[in-house]
């Protein structure tokens, strides 16, 4: 069976990096909203942001929070990681500020996200479970096609053994 895999990032700050890792292919994501989409949703408030992200994280297996410049300050990625582990979900992060964009060209690197949460069983940070990973500097693209479905599947049974 297939899995089923959220991506969370910075819709304005970091998606056409992330539409650069959805087009490699690697793993099936669960499908974005269209910007029209996803402004129509915006514009009728929390409500409908939690509602829309609620439904697509429900059959999701893993969520992969790719981390820009911004990740930290964003609302919305704050409650998918909280959703996703209390959820049982996998859940990993990925550095995207050696990714080119387009436009832009590369950002600095965000803080850590998962930094900032703590699990309540122990009292430790969410960032002592879950792993972060780097792409290298010269090959970032490479890198995430070679390992994504590696980290992917190394963040399922983290999740699934603690």
């Amino acid at each position: 069976m297939a899995r089923k895999i959220f991506f969370s990032y910075n819709y304005e700050k970091d998606g056409k990096r992330i539409d650069e890792i959805r087009n490699m292919g690697v793993v099936k994501d669960i499908k974005p909203a269209t910007k029209e989409e996803w402004n129509k949703i915006c514009s009728e408030g929390d409500a409908s942001i939690k509602k829309w992200i609620d439904d697509k994280m429900k059959d999701a297996d893993c969520v992969v929070v790719f981390i820009g410049e911004e990740t930290l300050s964003r609302k919305w990625i704050r409650y998918e990681i909280e959703k996703a582990w209390n959820e049982g979900k996998g859940l990993l992060g990925v550095y995207v500020h050696n990714l080119e964009d387009p436009v832009t060209g590369k950002c600095k690197k965000g803080d850590n996200p998962f930094e900032h949460f703590t699990m309540n069983r122990d009292g430790k940070k969410l960032r002592s479970v879950i792993k972060c990973y780097d792409p290298e500097p010269d090959d970032a693209y490479n890198c995430i096609i070679d390992n994504l479905d590696y980290w992917i599947d190394d963040a399922m049974s983290i999740r699934n053994n603690y």
